[in-house]
């Protein structure tokens, strides 16, 4: 570049979107406080990833480092705050992915990583490999200096009274097939107890919300990345994995389409590979992002019972949030913009 010639602005807008899982309505009264700590929660998520892509940083960073929050946060099922096996335990999973060079990296199963996503971070860049899982993946962790903790850091006292709730209805249940009728009296004091909400239980109802946390960036340089973690599912089976952990079922990025996180019943996310469809439905057949996104969300999935949500941007800056359940915690906040965040149907995200 000659000392005549100027860069110009670029022509990429950052923008950044979360998700903190999807499902049913709360059984319990919600109050204006309670509904307000979700979304401030999700407001200080977005403010502090998008951070990176105002100060130039990459989408990578930026999803890395919401997720991390996210994981930070006991309202959300993922790092802190993140449901037990069956076992009284907590086995988490993360990936990441990176669109510009398809790069990803993922863990499943680990019990003493305190933040999954810096791990599925470090498979990627520091690895031959994608995907580590149990005590070769908090080895891996422990080796690139991540911060391990004792697996009581994860517990929470609202966590533990929902498995209770859930073995009360049947040893083998698990939070998705949860009825609930069963629990309609349940005391929302529980829940409030560790997250400091005020009266009125959580937005979204514990026993049948589809535990996950992610985030979707595109940055100034043109570039997209996800980035996906979770505590999988109240009693679930030592052992069990999900989509969250799977690239191209629960975390996908390519600069030529999108990059996706997703949230829901994992098993038909697996089974439907839905991340990459979202991607795979714009290379192939010429849809655009909204379309894509509601093809899989609204019609896929529920052909064979999945339910949840996606987020999604696209190599434009669009973004899409499409959920087929009554609400999923989401937000979106592009540079240089104040965030906008939304539970249910309807809402401004």
């Amino acid at each position: 570049m000659t000392k005549q010639q100027k860069a110009g602005p670029s022509p990429f807008a950052p923008v950044l979107a979360i998700h903190g899982g999807a499902g049913a309505l709360s059984r319990v009264l919600l109050s204006d406080k309670a509904r307000n700590e979700y979304e401030e929660a999700l407001r200080a998520v977005l403010r502090g990833g998008c951070r990176i892509l105002e100060a130039g940083g990459t989408a990578l960073d930026a999803v890395t480092e919401a997720v991390r929050l996210l994981e930070e946060c006991p309202l959300f099922n993922a790092g802190r705050g993140a449901v037990f096996t069956s076992d009284g335990g907590h086995e988490l999973d993360a990936a990441v992915m990176d669109g510009a060079t398809l790069c990803s990296g993922a863990v499943a199963g680990v019990r003493t990583v305190r933040n999954p996503v810096l791990a599925a971070r470090a498979v990627m860049e520091r690895s031959q490999h994608v995907l580590f899982i149990g005590a070769g993946a908090e080895a891996y962790a422990r080796g690139q200096g991540l911060e391990m903790v004792d697996p009581a850091f994860f517990s929470t006292a609202a966590r533990r009274e929902q498995l209770e709730r859930v073995r009360r209805q049947g040893a083998d249940r698990v939070m998705l097939d949860h009825d609930a009728q069963s629990a309609a009296a349940r005391d929302p004091l529980s829940f409030r107890a560790s997250a400091g909400s005020g009266a009125g239980g959580p937005p979204l109802d514990e026993d049948r919300k589809l535990g996950t946390v992610g985030a979707v960036a595109l940055d100034a340089r043109g570039n997209l990345a996800a980035a996906t973690s979770t505590g999988g599912m109240t009693n679930k089976q030592p052992g069990r994995v999900g989509d969250s952990p799977l690239i191209g079922a629960g975390c996908y990025a390519n600069n030529h389409t999108c990059a996706v996180s997703t949230t829901g019943t994992g098993e038909m996310f697996i089974r439907m590979v839905a991340a990459y469809d979202v991607s795979a439905q714009m290379e192939y057949a010429g849809a655009g992002l909204a379309a894509a996104a509601g093809s899989v969300i609204h019609d896929k999935l529920p052909r064979i019972g999945g339910q949840g949500g996606l987020i999604a941007v696209d190599a434009a800056g669009r973004v899409a949030m499409p959920f087929n359940t009554e609400g999923m915690y989401r937000g979106v906040m592009r540079a240089g913009q104040a965030p906008s965040v939304a539970i249910y149907e309807g809402g401004d995200a």
